[in-house]
């Protein structure tokens, strides 16, 4: 957001380093251990080198199983194995996995696609109207849907440590998709905002 209003980048390089050095402060004294211990498992999912590694990456690798098991063109809706006692709580975070068993490759493609097209039109949305708080507003809930969504497929593929974001529109939760909506009514009012100062 702060980008797209115009702060100057070496601002934000000079933010990268410092934080740079915060973090690099906090893993030297070891005072975010809990937060290290789910960097201990990250890429070693399918890969056995102890016993409590191997229980520490059992979501993600149930994960991988899911997805692999769907191969191009899935097992069918509602066919999904890895669900059935698995995958712990297939309806949140690791929902994908489970979209990826039952539609496969293609099925799973199709609704990266999907939100691919939604970001994109969000961007477009917001680059036709001249208020500026209006296009600021459009990009930033339009990047933090997709942002969602890209971190939420990276993890459930172990590119990611496992960090408990869910996937916008599909994970359980109320509160959660209340909130994705009115998100998306906020985008279609800047819409509606941009189509009547053209007119």
């Amino acid at each position: 957001m702060m980008f797209i209003g115009g702060v100057k980048i070496r601002y934000f390089v000079i933010v990268g380093i410092l934080g740079g050095c915060v973090v690099a402060y906090f893993v030297l004294t070891n005072q975010i251990g809990y937060a290290m211990q789910r960097l201990d498992g990250w890429g070693q999912a399918l890969i056995y080198t102890t016993k409590e590694m191997w229980d520490k990456t059992y979501q993600t690798r149930q994960s991988l199983y899911a997805i692999g098991s769907g191969g191009a063109w899935g097992l069918g809706l509602g066919q999904s194995r890895q669900k059935y006692m698995y995958i712990p709580e297939p309806q949140n975070d690791f929902i994908f996995a489970v979209v990826c068993e039952e539609l496969g490759f293609m099925g799973a493609a199709v609704i990266m696609i999907i939100f691919i097209l939604l970001v994109w039109r969000g961007m477009t949305i917001a680059k036709k109207i001249k208020d500026p708080f209006g296009c600021m507003l459009g990009v930033g809930l339009s990047a933090q849907i997709g942002l969602q969504a890209i971190l939420n497929v990276l993890v459930i593929t172990d590119w990611l440590p496992n960090t408990g974001i869910s996937l916008p529109f599909f994970s359980y939760g109320g509160t959660a998709l209340i909130m994705q909506l009115a998100e998306m009514g906020i985008i279609l009012s800047i819409s509606r905002q941009s189509n009547l100062e053209k007119a």
